[in-house]
């Protein structure tokens, strides 16, 4: 089974059911100081191992960088 899914508008094909916290792992991310947006609302960090992503799920991830 496949799924089509787009990140920061660009389509992304997942083999499996799909966790947010798995497809941060896949992307190399874990670790990262991310936000994720899907369906244009923030996704709760504590919420990611829960929310499993959808066909044509429309995410938008952000890396916060740091400065001083």
């Amino acid at each position: 089974m496949t799924m089509n899914i787009y990140i920061n508008e660009k389509p992304h094909v997942l083999t499996a059911p799909t966790t947010l916290t798995e497809l941060i792992e896949q992307l190399g991310l874990t670790g990262k100081r991310i936000a994720i947006e899907l369906n244009q609302e923030i996704a709760p960090r504590s919420q990611y191992s829960q929310i499993t992503l959808q066909e044509n799920d429309q995410l938008e991830i952000v890396h916060a960088i740091g400065g001083g």
